[in-house]
């Protein structure tokens, strides 16, 4: 038996009460549980004086409830019922949380004490180093002539970058908040500014009442401003933030509350401003969202916007948005059945269009339901949908307003024929009814049923060898679609469609307003290749040809003639996290009508992408001239402490910038420094180009800021 283990098993023996309960930091519990548990004392010397008094020497550890204490000497005195502590003391809590100290003394039950020479560590975070520590109450730490960092100092002589010096801090264990008197933040030890008194979360806490991290903006626009956020929780589920955003040309009130429940969830943010750019006016904007699980398995999800006027979002960067849709929708899916109702609102904020003009109210309710009948075999489907949008506009035509009801029925089997070949058989019966008011030009009521039929075979073909996987699918339909097309305006179909989803298909327009009718053949080639070392590419090739030239296509669909464009698609994914995809619509001239790709490479310490549009001119969908647009974004930590990002719009077409931004951001384990200037250029929303810098200073450590753990060094 060592003398460690002689020196446990003689305390032991004596039978003595060793209730030393430890609480967090350096207090004793007060429960009458906690003070019947016994605590672990280990020494290299244990020894009773006078029958009451325990003495342990050398090494000694103190074990209870997950607190451990560490210290050269300590003296438990039964009758007087104190404990006297010789450092240098060490004491960790169940959370982590360490006291170091020189000496100390409990009394009063063991809730009380003296600590000389303290520093404290909370949260693996926060250092407060003190010349005395008292614990009162069983609650209040009183710490004296404190210095508060949470920067690493590694050397006796090395200065933290930030520090807070104060006469006097009180930590409240129960309400984990911290309370300075006479506090001093120095800068590299070179006071900044002084306060009487300041209060700051701990560590441990996460939803503090108080500012948050301020912010300092410069635009050409606004000016030089400062934003101020203040936090406020109401209670453990919800809580209201308010920024107060003051610059020399707006005073504005920003507002953000978010609340959960037990089946859902709610955000409202929103602003008020009075500024210069428009004299004697209030502006403001309102987005709410969220959503909620309801009975029988339905959710209900909205998204609601709106704003005063068509520049505030651009004026103060809260949005880039051309038009502004408010919906509530109603939706639940099942196995075997779907049911969709919305109401969604558009508001323009394009100089160009008026709301009175557009569909600005829209209502949409839909049903499906599917069958799988024994005897006929394969899927069969039932399903409804009404629709109706709304024009505020009275005038003829251009405050046109349409009902539809559509009721279809359609029919799929599929079947493995010899060879591998796969064959699939498609019957559909749509039934629709119009009613159009408020335009002379169309018939008012209209009821049409259309019938179709569609013949598919593929062949996919498999091979597996030592260079990988390949996959290769030949395509191929048929299709015919009967009746004719009705005397009714296209509200609903005025952007078709060409891709992959939709190159087997029997429409192609996006809504039932608009049907192709006739014969059409469909074909198609369909790769995909896996390659042992991860890497994997897949393209897709298709074209579509038609007995009956389809007139309500427009140009830049590839499908307004009867031989359509061919489509173009292509995707490539490696395991160094590289991946491009392309897709396009070449014509017979080989010339691109409408081609958008995306690439991009993601790692470690880089998060790149680089995005290509393309679209012709098509007056038929409000397109004059051909747009183009390249755009950048991305970000790159740079090393262990700086990241960069970046985002740039540049205009093909009218061949300028749209938009450019670039930040920096500096972080280390006791600050982070955050800086941008991005420079927006005119457009349809933004008449006023505009120049911003942003900067942010937060010290971390405290309960409202992230940890910074991760970015802790290493002394040499």
């Amino acid at each position: 038996m060592t003398p460690r283990t002689r020196a446990l098993a003689a305390a032991l023996a004596l039978g003595l009460p060793l209730t030393l309960p430890f609480p967090a930091l350096l207090h004793a519990q007060a429960t009458a549980e906690t003070q019947s548990s016994a605590a672990l004392l280990v020494a290299d010397q244990v020894f009773v004086e006078d029958g009451s008094r325990l003495v342990a020497t050398g090494n000694v550890e103190a074990l209870q409830d997950g607190t451990r204490l560490t210290a050269r000497r300590i003296t438990y005195d039964q009758k007087a019922d104190t404990l006297q502590i010789e450092g240098p003391l060490r004491l960790t809590d169940a959370s982590g949380n360490l006291l170091l100290a020189d000496s100390a003394e409990l009394d009063e039950g063991l809730r009380n004490g003296i600590l000389q020479g303290a520093r404290m560590i909370m949260d693996e975070q926060l250092q407060l180093a003190a010349v005395e520590a008292r614990r009162e109450a069983d609650r209040f730490t009183q710490l004296s002539r404190v210095a508060v960092t949470s920067c690493q100092v590694s050397g006796p002589n090395e200065v933290p970058l930030w520090q807070i010096r104060a006469q006097r801090v009180v930590h409240d264990e129960e309400a984990r908040q911290l309370y300075f008197e006479g506090a001093q933040l120095r800068v590299l030890d070179v006071p900044v500014f002084w306060v009487p008194s300041l209060r700051l979360p701990d560590p441990t806490l996460n939803r503090a009442r108080g500012f948050l991290i301020p912010s300092v903006r410069s635009s050409t626009l606004l000016g030089f401003g400062v934003k101020l956020p203040y936090f406020i929780p109401l209670g453990p589920h919800q809580d209201v933030t308010l920024t107060p955003y003051v610059s020399p040309v707006t005073k504005t009130l920003e507002a953000r509350y978010r609340r959960a429940f037990a089946n859902g969830d709610l955000e409202v943010n929103g602003a008020l401003t009075r500024d210069t750019l428009l004299d004697d006016e209030l502006r403001g904007y309102v987005f709410a969202e969220g959503g909620f699980a309801l009975r029988s398995g339905f959710d209900l999800d909205f998204d609601l916007k709106a704003v005063t006027d068509e520049a505030y979002l651009n004026d103060y960067d809260y949005a880039s948005l051309e038009r502004l849709d408010s919906s509530v929708t109603l939706s639940r899916a099942r196995s075997r059945d779907l049911f969709r109702t919305g109401l969604t609102h558009y508001q323009s904020l394009r100089a160009s269009e008026q709301d009175a003009l557009l569909p600005s109210w829209i209502l949409d309710l839909g049903y499906e339901r599917r069958f799988f009948p024994a005897r006929l075999g394969g899927e069969f489907r039932l399903g409804t949908d009404l629709h109706g949008h709304y024009r505020q506009s009275e005038e003829d035509e251009l405050g046109r307003d349409v009902a539809r009801l559509t009721a279809e029925a359609s029919w799929r089997r599929r079947w493995t024929l010899p060879g591998g070949l796969r064959a699939g058989v498609l019957t559909e019966l749509w039934v629709d009814r119009f009613a159009i008011r408020q335009d002379s030009s169309a018939e008012s009521d209209v009821t049409r049923a259309t019938p179709g039929v569609a013949l598919d075979l593929r062949w996919p073909l498999v091979r597996q060898a030592a260079e990988g996987r390949t996959l290769l699918e030949p395509l191929l339909q048929f299709g015919w679609v009967g009746g004719s097309r009705p005397d009714i305006p296209n509200d609903e179909s005025t952007r078709p469609e060409f891709d992959e989803g939709n190159l087997l298909s029997l429409q192609r327009f996006s809504s039932p307003d608009r049907r192709e009718h006739g014969r059409t053949l469909a074909a198609g080639l369909r790769m995909l290749h896996e390659a042992p070392a991860g890497w994997t590419t897949g393209l897709v090739l298709g074209r579509v040809w038609r007995d009956e030239l389809e007139d309500e296509f427009t140009r830049s669909s590839g499908l307004d003639s009867r031989d359509s464009d061919w489509l173009v698609a292509g995707r490539f994914t490696n395991p160094l996290g590289l991946s491009i995809s392309a897709r396009g619509l070449l014509d017979e001239r080989a010339e691109f009508n409408k081609a958008e790709a995306r690439g991009g490479w993601s790692n470690s310490r880089l998060d790149f992408g680089a995005s290509y549009v393309l679209l012709v001119n098509d007056p038929e969908e409000d397109r004059d001239e051909t747009q183009a647009e390249w755009s950048l974004d991305g970000t790159w930590r740079i090393d262990a402490n700086w990241t960069g990002d970046t985002e740039w719009r540049y205009d093909l077409a009218d061949q300028r910038l749209d938009r450019a931004a670039l930040g920096l951001q500096y972080r280390n384990e006791c600050v982070q420094v955050g800086f941008s200037v991005s420079r927006r250029f005119a457009s349809s929303t933004n008449l006023e180009p505009s120049t911003d810098f942003g900067l942010t200073v937060a010290l971390t450590g405290f309960g409202t800021a992230e940890s910074a753990k991760e970015y802790r060094r290493t002394c040499k």
